[in-house]
């Protein structure tokens, strides 16, 4: 996390969040501050809450894996203090999303033009997902996979592989890396062809290089096209 979300977490009065994200800040909040955590898949009314919450005059956190930005609770809080037109300050403290965190353990393989796509069709259809995969390939991103693969939700990976084969070499460099910077992460270089053959679930990030990224070292990297 950023220092400054380390340091608030520390000063607000509540903090509330998913609580496998509450988990991991055990180290970080106080016995003397109000602790609330939230069940998976009960995002609006976490929201709700920290929303009521705040209105009492309590300062709290609502916290998010990552950069709350990014796949997080942010856009959904200030969603929801302007379609109630809620008087309330609300600041959005930006974190380190796994993108990054995976990227500086992989080496550089975000170098240059990368996006970012979640595999998870919870909240947006699988065929929209499908089309971005496509049209990233085809433009020869590196792409950054969130939400790969789930105990339930297993094929959209291995489509996501046979989209990017239709546009890359099956030795493209592929990074595989669970808990990014969680102190127990696992790191894997692999390549498009064999990434499947590694372990991959929902605290993995895979990001697949484009077609100038190489592997030196043990280490993933995507030349920016600076004459060396």
């Amino acid at each position: 996390m950023s220092l400054k979300a380390y340091r608030l977490l520390q000063e607000v009065d509540v903090v509330i969040g998913y609580k496998t994200y509450i988990k991991l800040l055990d180290d970080v909040v106080s016995e003397e501050q109000e602790v609330i955590e939230s069940p998976m898949m009960k995002e609006v009314d976490r929201a709700n809450k920290v929303i009521e919450i705040a209105q009492t005059g309590k300062s709290v956190a609502i916290v998010s894996s990552g950069d709350p930005g990014v796949y997080g609770m942010a856009g959904l809080i200030l969603e929801v203090v302007q379609e109630e037109e809620i008087d309330l300050p609300v600041e959005v403290v930006p974190g380190i999303t796994a993108a990054n965190a995976a990227a500086s353990s992989l080496g550089a393989p975000l170098m240059h033009d990368y996006a970012v796509i979640s595999l998870s069709d919870l909240l947006t259809p699988w065929e929209v997902i499908k089309d971005r995969l496509t049209k990233a390939a085809q433009a020869d991103f590196i792409v950054a996979l969130y939400n790969p693969k789930s105990k339930k939700r297993t094929e959209q990976i291995e489509v996501a592989q046979q989209i990017f084969l239709e546009h890359r070499d099956g030795s493209t460099p592929v990074g595989i890396v669970r808990k990014a910077k969680r102190g127990n992460e696992r790191v894997v270089i692999t390549t498009l062809a064999e990434m499947l053959e590694k372990d991959i679930d929902m605290l993995t990030t895979v990001i697949i290089g484009n077609s100038e990224t190489f592997t030196a070292d043990d280490l993933m990297i995507t030349p920016r096209g600076y004459n060396v």
